[in-house]
């Protein structure tokens, strides 16, 4: 069955959401047939997929584009596009017209939108516009200049506070779940207990409903640095290494392409050419 809003919010204290996010149309559909419940074209793309230091670089085409791929390659699971950096933080209208822009160009399924008390009337605007949106707390990639760096976030009462009362907020604007990032495992399963739909967490601990990995990171595929939550399932980067070197020595020595590698012409054809 095809993963829809209904389904995250009925997985909550049932079944676990796995989560990962894919930029392109050959991932997608991997991940799909994999049986992932949800794909979230990030803003992460800036980092692993265009060299940006950070995620600010990104623009809203480059959301579509990358989105439009993938839902190209899925069948089954949700597809989530990041909302890019000052797309909604503007005014309410403008948030609308991009988020009508990348729902309508792309075929995906919801938004995510990082922030919390701050964007809370974006949010309800978009649910109210009928497009779905998933809410994103703690580490905001986003706020990295205001953080100071890539932090975890909610390690004093006051800032726990905050994050607890900014999802409380998100979900009553109508959020139909949310991303911890980076936030202490005891604070989130505070929120994922306290909150009514599901929590998708990426360095937030197992008691929040579900997770959520940067593909390149979890098979050792963006080698600039690995955070501390990843877990790596494959070494795919030293493998794709190895075939390049091999590629580029049996080129330059002759060995490739071999006879089954040729197309051929019969010497009928060949001699009418002479």
């Amino acid at each position: 069955m095809a993963n829809n809003v209904k389904t995250f919010l009925n997985s909550k204290g049932k079944e676990k959401i796995s989560m990962l996010t894919a930029y392109d149309y050959s991932t997608a559909k991997i991940m799909d047939e994999s049986g992932v419940n949800a794909i979230l074209v990030g803003d992460s793309l800036g980092m692993v997929c265009l060299g940006y230091k950070d995620t600010l670089s990104v623009t809203v085409d480059d959301m579509i584009h990358h989105g439009k791929a993938v839902v190209r390659g899925v069948k089954n699971a949700m597809v989530i596009i990041d909302m890019p950096f000052m797309s909604y933080e503007v005014s309410t209208e403008k948030a609308l017209e991009n988020a009508g822009k990348i729902i309508k160009e792309t075929g995906a399924h919801g938004l995510k939108l990082e922030g919390g008390l701050e964007i809370v009337d974006t949010v309800a605007a978009l649910v109210r516009a009928k497009i779905p949106v998933m809410g994103h707390l703690g580490l905001t990639p986003q706020s990295v200049n205001v953080f100071g760096g890539f932090k975890v976030q909610g390690k004093d009462a006051s800032d726990a506070q905050r994050i607890i009362d900014s999802a409380l907020a998100l979900e009553k604007a109508g959020a139909f779940s949310i991303v911890l990032e980076c936030v202490p495992s005891s604070l989130a399963k505070i929120i994922t207990e306290k909150l009514t739909i599901p929590t998708i967490g990426i360095g937030a601990g197992v008691d929040c409903d579900g997770q959520v990995l940067v593909w390149q990171d979890s098979v050792g595929l963006f080698p600039d640095f690995t955070p501390k939550f990843v877990k790596k399932y494959a070494e795919i980067g030293s493998i794709l290494t190895e075939a390049f070197k091999t590629y580029d020595k049996e080129v330059k020595s002759g060995e490739f392409p071999e006879e089954k590698h040729t197309f051929k012409i019969s010497e009928e054809e060949l001699k009418k050419l002479y």
